[in-house]
């Protein structure tokens, strides 16, 4: 399993960047604008500098900023003016964020606010794309400590984006149904909200690790009407409620259908940290078409679920009838979780999860999936993770671990699944065509080293 190295982002010399400096010589490729409450921004941010972001980070529409490897974004857990409004990165132009293995791109809150106990705190609002947003990647970066929440003055309240007293920031918000956006080889971690909120855009999102996404609700990865999404190879670990909430709600003339391929991912403790019968890993809902293959579950509180699945094809209803649901592998260990809610489910164990008598369980959905029993929990023998010694609940994302199967893994069996990705001929974003994963004839995100 590939590993991101922060080295280099510890102890190198940066140059620092205040944005309280109109005139900073350290920025000689980024034309700046201040104002009391905005940096606006566009241009190149050059490797290794370092930027303390007191205040929402504009890129104007029709403009763009790329972000070099190494540099470092320290977003003020402070807010912004009177309200302490939470720091937004919003991008109405394009974004380019091009980090790499060794050296990623880090948006983050000062080093003392980066703490267990601030993992759901929201300390800053994230990166949210706007409606003129045509193009953002994101590939090789850390994301972290967001989910503040929306309050009067937070500029997604202003736009509409986001309702002030209602909503929390995702960590990556996209809004354009003619966007393009690709996220990948990237860490999306410590959240209050979903990992990546997608309303609107063409979408890779491949190769990410995900890690406690959620504090009360939300996933790893959100989607609604309007995107077309490729989701491959990505391990998320803990999200509260499901790794992937694939629905088509806002559907109209103007938003179309959400199309979702999501295959070859691995996740794991989805839904434990949810209240009640909801979550659990995957979720099809109001008319999305999707394809959900050759994913590994593992320890999850539920199975993939389609609510309303006896009325499908409906925007009001549980998922498009042609989706393919299927072909899947669920895990469990030997954990009981510490939380157990005896007037629903009363599930206290993965494998009762997964036979559980659910109301949204699709009889025609996972029907040729290897489902883990009491009798038969179903080891995949990862490298290095013990799949009987991380709690039900735990959240912490350790980085030795390693999802990579073991020659003798029963996740290596090939399945009969098949997808065709909606990008696999490539999806152009700056004049480069990045194209998704093709499928892989194992469960989960990845194969034997």
């Amino acid at each position: 399993m590939k590993k991101l190295l922060f080295a280099a982002l510890i102890g190198a010399a940066m140059p620092l960047v205040s944005c309280s400096d109109k005139n900073d010589p350290e920025q000689p490729s980024a034309d700046t604008e201040i104002s009391e409450t905005e940096m606006t921004v566009s241009g190149t941010w050059k490797a290794g500098t370092e930027i303390n972001l007191d205040r929402h980070l504009v890129i104007p529409e029709g403009k763009s900023l790329t972000i070099e490897p190494g540099v470092k974004i320290t977003a003020s857990a402070a807010g912004v003016g009177v309200n302490h409004a939470p720091v937004e990165i919003i991008v109405k132009g394009n974004l380019y964020v091009l980090g790499t293995e060794n050296q990623p791109v880090l948006f983050t809150v000062e080093e003392s606010r980066r703490t267990e106990a601030n993992t759901f705190a929201g300390l800053w609002g994230g990166i949210v794309a706007t409606e003129s947003c045509q193009e953002m990647v994101i590939d090789h970066a850390v994301i972290e400590y967001t989910g503040g929440q929306v309050i009067e003055g937070s500029p997604a309240a202003t736009s509409g984006i986001y309702t002030a007293g209602d909503d929390a920031y995702p960590q990556i918000t996209t809004t354009n149904i003619n966007g393009r956006y690709v996220i990948t080889n990237s860490i999306i971690r410590n959240g209050w909200s979903d990992g990546i909120y997608l309303m609107g855009g063409s979408a890779i999102i491949a190769g990410n690790v995900f890690a406690a996404n959620g504090y009360s609700g939300a996933e790893a990865v959100n989607i609604k009407a309007g995107v077309k999404a490729d989701i491959a190879g990505n391990v998320m670990f803990s999200p509260n409620t499901n790794g992937l909430k694939l629905s088509s709600s806002g559907q109209s003339e103007t938003r179309g259908q959400a199309i979702a391929n999501a295959y070859n991912n691995t996740i794991i403790n989805a839904g434990w940290r949810r209240d009640g019968e909801k979550g659990g890993c995957v979720y099809v809902e109001k008319n999305c078409l999707a394809t959900v293959v050759n994913n590994l579950m593992v320890n999850c509180k539920f199975r993939a679920m389609t609510p309303n699945y006896k009325n499908p094809n409906s925007s009001d209803a549980g998922y498009d009838d042609k989706s393919v649901i299927d072909y899947n592998m669920y895990v469990s260990g030997t954990q009981q979780s510490s939380i157990v809610y005896p007037e629903e489910s009363n599930v206290a164990y993965a494998y009762e999860g997964y036979n559980y008598d659910h109301k949204s369980y699709n009889p025609a959905v996972d029907a040729h999936s290897v489902i883990a029993s009491k009798e038969n929990l179903v080891n995949p023998r990862f490298s290095n993770f013990d799949i009987n010694a991380v709690g039900l609940t735990d959240y912490t994302y350790n980085s030795t671990w390693d999802f990579h199967l073991s020659a003798d893994s029963p996740a290596l069996k090939t399945t009969s699944a098949t997808v065709t990705p909606c990008f696999a001929g490539g999806l152009e974003i700056n004049g480069k065509l990045y194209h998704s994963p093709a499928l892989e004839p194992h469960f989960g995100a990845f194969g034997a080293k």
